[in-house]
């Protein structure tokens, strides 16, 4: 069973891969998540690029309207993957930016 994860997972890793474009990413994206799913997703970054830019989890939780236990396992995650020395850049990302594109 844990093979057949592993090959589907790898497939789905290639299939990202060889997007060549952010439309085409997107469109992954919309197919294989639902909107709530793609919200989870942005939540997660929104939470490690404030970690990143070293807000508190309080702080993160009031400027993103979710609860602390959702910061706290978005945080879990961000320490044991090594989310800042895998996206070293992430302190420096201005989600403000990528909001006012997301409106026009």
């Amino acid at each position: 069973m844990n093979n057949a994860k592993d090959a589907a997972q790898a497939a789905l890793l290639d299939i990202f891969v060889t997007a060549e474009t952010p439309v085409q990413v997107q469109a992954l994206l919309t197919a294989f998540l639902t909107d709530s799913e793609q919200h989870e997703l942005t939540n997660r970054l929104r939470i490690f690029t404030l970690l990143a830019q070293d807000y508190t989890q309080r702080e993160i939780a009031e400027q993103l309207g979710v609860g602390i236990a959702t910061v706290s396992r978005g945080a879990r995650a961000y320490q044991q993957h090594s989310i800042a020395e895998l996206l070293p850049h992430l302190q420096h990302i201005n989600l403000e930016k990528h909001l006012d594109k997301d409106k026009s």
